[in-house]
Parts: structure tokens; C-alpha cells; sequence
């Protein structure tokens, strides 16, 4: 190779790195450095700031509340609940007299003691439950039985949406002798929630 190409071809490299110190050291007089600091070794002051939202931020610290059980049972339809229920009915029956299958008759759930049913033979997990099938406590059963009995043998995975579950307890509701009486501060809440509502 040619002696003075191969000088050419360095003369050229060593312009380049020169030219990219040159330009890296311009830059850092003008804007700072990448630590923070002026080019007279000042911190670095923003001359103008523009606010940018955090919308993650915003969305992630934002809790949406549903609406209660009370509330919702205020405006839940049995009729919408009774095909809620066809989910159950491989498991369970609702009617007056009806038999226990898989899981036991539901007819007069509401208001009853968890875990009793003549004749039907319960899982450890409700056996020993004190309380009742209360409007909240079927909720919380009907969205996710493993969470609320954990052990239970129940292999229903929950219903998610809480209108749903309103529907489906306002079904459950009316397969009674007697339908136990709503929350009585459903419509309260419910006004209360309307009122929100507008305000907003």
C-alpha cells in the first residue's frame, strides 16, 4: 500500500474524532452536560418548562369505586338474573322442592344460614361458617367463591361484572317463599349516587 494513502487515511480518522470532541464540547457549553451542570460548572437551570401530565400516573392513582350491592340490587332485574342463572343450573336447581344436585337447592337463599341445607352434604370450607347468605355476602360469593370460602369445592369461577351479580341475587331474591326485604338504604344510596352524578 501506498505510504502516503495510508497518511491520508489516518490524517482522515484523526479529523473525525478531532471534529466529534470539537462538537461534543460545543454542545456541552451550550445545553450542559449529561450531569447536569452549565458549561461554567453551574447547576443547570431550566429557562423554560413545560408541564407534561402524567396520564399513567393519573390513571393508576384514580380508584373507580363500583357501586355498592345495595345500590345496584335497587335497579337489578330478576328477569336478567334468571339467565344469569341458566350458568348455574348444571349445579344447582331454584325452585320450590327442588332437588339437590352437584351443589344444593337455592330456592329460599337469600337470608339463609351458610352452609345449610337439609340433605346436602356441604365442603369443609361452609361447614363451619357462622352468619347468613346476606345481600353482601352472596356478592362477594357469586364474584369469586375461592376467595370468599377458600377450600371450597365449588369449581364456579365468579361473575365479574357487579351488574351481573345484582341481577342474579334479584333472581335469587324472588326464588322464595318470602323475599327477604332489600337494604334499606338502597335508595338512599342510590339518590345519593344520582345527585353525584349530576353534580360532576
Amino acid at each position: 500500500m501506498d505510504p502516503l494513502g495510508s497518511n491520508k487515511w489516518l490524517a482522515a480518522i484523526l479529523a473525525s474524532v478531532l471534529l466529534i470532541l470539537l462538537i461534543n464540547t460545543y454542545t456541552d457549553s451550550i445545553f450542559g452536560n449529561s450531569h447536569g451542570e452549565g458549561h461554567d460548572g453551574g447547576e443547570l437551570k431550566v429557562a423554560y418548562g413545560i408541564e407534561v401530565a402524567e396520564a399513567a400516573s393519573a390513571l393508576e392513582a384514580t380508584e373507580i369505586e363500583a357501586p355498592s350491592i345495595a345500590v345496584l340490587l335497587a335497579t337489578a332485574s330478576a328477569d336478567k338474573g334468571a339467565r344469569e342463572f341458566a350458568k348455574c343450573k348444571a349445579c344447582h336447581t331454584a325452585d320450590a322442592g327442588g332437588k339437590n344436585g352437584t351443589g344444593p337447592n337455592l330456592y329460599n337463599l337469600v337470608g339463609r344460614p351458610i352452609g345449610n341445607n337439609e340433605g346436602f352434604k356441604y365442603s369443609a370450607a361452609l361447614t363451619g361458617q357462622t352468619g347468613s347468605w346476606d345481600y353482601t355476602t352472596l356478592d362477594a360469593w357469586i364474584a369469586s367463591p375461592k376467595n370468599t370460602f377458600p377450600g371450597t369445592s365449588m369449581s364456579f369461577a365468579g361473575l365479574k361484572k357487579p351488574e351481573a351479580r345484582a341481577d342474579l341475587i334479584a333472581f335469587l331474591r324472588m326464588s322464595a317463599d318470602s323475599p327477604v326485604a332489600l337494604p334499606s338504604d338502597a335508595v338512599e344510596e342510590l339518590a345519593q349516587e344520582i345527585v353525584e352524578d349530576v353534580a360532576h
